[in-house]
């Protein structure tokens, strides 16, 4: 007697349609920390994502929705449910490799995914594809329980890579990314240092513009380095220009002789602290030479391709390869997941028209290091 074929299962990109019996699944697979059937109508909406289902004679059996953050070349497996229906027969697998396939065609090089360090088969099957252990998050689940970090190349494999061991923080006001940027490479530096709310305002204080484009000031980029060298580090910064900064971006008359002066101010008091500023491009040979030599990078991005806003960003350099730059950004992601502002994958060449900020141009960094 012939043996019977095993069940066959097509998969194919989610529909409006398929929200009722996605949600009928998220109660069959999940105890807690579900999708709402709002959510799930967001995320078939949705224009950054990858959301396939799995089917057989129109029921549905299973999903994968994995995340596509802007900017970068990170995929963020958000969500694998396979039902009852459905489970024994590879279906999750063959959802998270479609996935992957999917997240390559987007240019994207890793995915990254969390699980419960306690459901053994699903670490199993992501060992088995390849992901490896790269950290863990306590009392990640509406249950406490803790998530294992795990990450793939989904691309190809980096031969090169340096990487510093950064911690993360995230920045607690919309401007004081510049603060939170330099409190991280602090703390990587100097393990005794401890970044806290206080110390976050008490940097922006001492390094701000007084005026951006509208709203509070950011920090200059000298004005971040004479806050960090009076806190013992060894700081030097990178322009590419020798006019001053962020002038073009206000358009008060009153209010660019004040940014003038405050430029003027921190330039002469670098001159007197002996702070170096060089004026001249830096390259991304230069940011690998300073990784390589135990130092971090401040940089400071526009954010346009990350949320379509032409705003002044700082995040900090924690790595480079052949293929990206690997920058914590202390603003969490839209769905304020902190995971996914670390270690966050620029490809090179997004990065070098990130790194040029407004009319002006302008590309900057500050170098840290530890005091000799």
């Amino acid at each position: 007697m012939p043996s019977e074929s095993p069940p066959t299962f097509t998969i194919r990109p989610v529909e409006a349609a398929d929200v009722p019996a996605l949600h009928a699944l998220e109660q069959a697979c999940f105890a807690g920390d579900r999708l709402s059937r709002r959510r799930l109508r967001h995320w078939v909406a949705a224009d950054n994502r990858v959301f396939l289902v799995a089917e057989r004679n129109d029921l549905l059996l299973g999903y994968v929705l994995v995340l596509l953050r802007r900017g970068t070349r990170l995929a963020r497996l958000y969500s694998l449910a396979v039902g009852p229906a459905g489970r024994g027969q590879g279906i999750g697998r063959a959802l998270l490799l479609a996935a992957e396939e999917a997240g390559s065609h987007s240019r994207r090089l890793y995915m990254r995914l969390e699980v419960a360090e306690d459901n053994r088969s699903a670490i199993a099957l992501y060992q088995q594809l390849g992901y490896r252990t790269f950290g863990s998050y306590s009392n990640y689940y509406e249950n406490a329980g803790n998530a294992l970090r795990m990450q793939k190349r989904i691309r190809y494999r980096s031969e090169n890579l340096q990487q510093l061991a950064v911690p993360w923080y995230g920045q607690t006001t919309e401007f004081t990314c510049g603060p939170a940027a330099a409190m991280m490479a602090m703390a990587a530096l100097q393990r005794d240092y401890q970044p806290s709310v206080s110390e976050e305002l008490a940097l922006w204080r001492e390094a701000t513009t007084i005026f951006m484009t509208s709203g509070h000031g950011g920090c200059h980029p000298i004005g971040l380095a004479l806050a960090m060298a009076a806190r013992g580090f060894d700081c030097s910064v990178y322009l590419n220009r020798d006019t001053p900064l962020f002038v073009d971006g206000v358009r008060s008359a009153g209010k660019k002789a004040v940014v003038q002066q405050v430029d003027a101010d921190f330039r002469a008091a670098a001159r007197v602290r002996g702070l170096p500023v060089i004026e001249r491009e830096f390259t991304q040979a230069d940011l690998q030479r300073w990784l390589g030599e135990g130092a971090l990078a401040l940089l400071l991005i526009s954010t346009y391709r990350l949320d379509g806003k032409k705003v002044p960003h700082w995040v900090a350099l924690t790595g480079i390869d052949e293929a990206c730059l690997y920058v914590h950004d202390p603003d969490s992601d839209d769905e304020d997941n902190p995971l996914d502002s670390q270690y966050l994958p620029i490809a090179r060449d997004d990065f070098a028209a990130m790194s040029l900020f407004g009319r002006e141009k302008l590309r900057t960094a500050v170098v840290v290091r530890r005091k000799p």
